[in-house]
């Protein structure tokens, strides 16, 4: 069962790599983009060595995080608006690049990186925090509220990490015209949390107390 776990993982992250490779590169016109490369490093290569630990440490956790299909209909809105945007902010970037639109000063792109980095630790202790994460909205047998560490301050750790991996990828890659586009990412995230929440208190015990406790869902003194 193991075995097929990481024969599934690592599928996921290969189809990862061509896709996202076809998305900046095509639209780039060239193979010689050092943004487009830093970005697909600094994405897969820390997202290989997780996926490892995780199969060594938490396989539950790894399977959990490799269902996509979601059962609420709200959510499956949700994940089609997540890939419009990234297909058209992928896109952007790699014809900013081909035809120099827009492009910003170097240090944006180290910035970016360093932001990138940052939220992908941030992410890594989410998922050391909390071992029912999944990438679909349930409530998992014995389930129970996480409200320690990053939970103790806000109520979605996970998504502040996703908000600040995606706005720094355009970033990475000199596109002010796909930061633009990603911007659409905080709808989609408010919309995707309030429905989970709803989920949540119907189905997680303990889980509208814990909303008392914490008071933000995503930014600290925010929202």
């Amino acid at each position: 069962m193991k075995k097929g776990l990481l024969k599934d993982a690592l599928i996921k992250i290969a189809f990862g790599i061509v896709a996202m490779g076809l998305l900046l590169f095509l639209p780039a016109g060239t193979i010689h983009w050092l943004d487009g490369w830093l970005l697909m490093i600094i994405l897969f290569v820390p997202m290989f060595f997780a996926g490892l630990v995780m199969y060594a440490k938490a396989p539950d956790l790894l399977r959990s995080r490799l269902r996509a299909k979601e059962t609420q209909s709200e959510q499956k809105d949700v994940i089609k608006y997540s890939g419009l945007m990234f297909l058209a902010a992928f896109i952007i970037a790699g014809l900013n690049y081909r035809f120099q639109w827009i492009m910003m000063p170097r240090a944006i792109v180290w910035i970016g990186v360093v932001v990138f980095l940052l939220a992908y630790c941030l992410f890594g202790e989410v998922l050391r925090e909390n071992q029912y994460l999944s990438r679909v909205i349930e409530v998992q047998e014995d389930q129970t509220v996480v409200d320690t560490g990053l939970y103790g301050v806000v109520r979605h750790p996970m998504y502040t990490a996703t908000v600040l991996l995606f706005l720094s990828m355009p970033l990475v890659l000199n596109s002010l015209i796909s930061f633009i586009i990603m911007l659409a990412y905080i709808p989609i995230i408010v919309k995707r949390i309030k429905n989970e929440e709803e989920v949540l208190e119907q189905e997680l015990k303990g889980y509208k107390e814990y909303k008392q406790k914490v008071k933000y869902r995503l930014i600290p003194f925010i929202w």
